[in-house]
């Protein structure tokens, strides 16, 4: 039997909310689809956006809750059961503001951290041992005087926008490899010291080289792979 993964990235439905921060994951798994040719779309089913592929001979399932963030556990509990996913094949994408803007974090489990999205999710899915893409968005500048959640629920800065490509790349590849070599030797890339995102050198960072593929040796995010319907 085909192995099959669900790679999710958490955000609030609506185009009020698809450029803010706390849509990151979102905005990854919308890179990913883009980067493998897949269509995404509405599964009203499972309160979901969802494109479903083969990636290095395996069934893969991305997905972005509808549900609102505070309920994002329903959809994925949702996909897990209808595809008879384990939780060792369930890896989520998602903001973090305790991490600069241009650093992430992967780990194979852990706490929510405050995050409702992650609280959701380990509510309905009854565990936390399941991995996790922590994409940095910083606490932002005291000086703007926003609360946490209204300086994540607003729209990435123009300078991170420009930031943006280089960095959904990184996230994709990184959730790509999944699939293909243990969690701990991603991490170990993933994780190490990275230079730290200049916002205000637009073309640096839109030239930036994407992580290699070697250990993967995967092409599958440059070229695609045949589509299948979210069904």
């Amino acid at each position: 039997m085909e192995e099959s993964w669900v790679i999710a990235g958490l955000g609030n439905p609506g185009k009020r909310y698809e450029k803010t921060r706390h849509n990151y994951g979102e905005l990854v798994i919308r890179d990913m689809a883009r980067r493998l040719g897949w269509v995404v779309k509405e599964d009203r089913h499972f309160q979901a956006l969802v494109a479903k592929g083969n990636f290095a001979g395996k069934t893969v399932i991305l997905a972005v809750p509808l549900t609102y963030m505070n309920e994002s556990g329903r959809a994925i509990r949702a996909l897990l059961d209808y595809y008879k996913v384990p939780v060792d094949h369930l890896a989520i994408a998602c903001d973090d503001v305790a991490i600069d803007f241009g650093t992430m974090r992967l780990r194979a489990e852990g706490s929510a951290g405050g995050h409702n999205g992650l609280k959701s999710v380990e509510a309905h899915i009854g565990t936390s041992h399941y991995m996790r893409l922590r994409l940095g968005v910083g606490r932002g500048r005291p000086e703007k005087e926003q609360t946490l959640a209204d300086y994540v629920l607003d729209a990435f800065s123009s300078e991170e926008m420009a930031a943006l490509p280089v960095l959904l790349e990184k996230a994709g590849v990184a959730l790509s490899d999944l699939m293909c070599v243990p969690v701990q030797t991603v991490m170990n890339r993933i994780n190490a010291p990275a230079k730290k995102v200049n916002l205000g050198d637009q073309h640096e960072s839109t030239q930036a080289k994407p992580l290699r593929r070697d250990v993967c040796h995967q092409s599958d995010l440059e070229r695609g792979s045949p589509p299948q319907s979210a069904g």
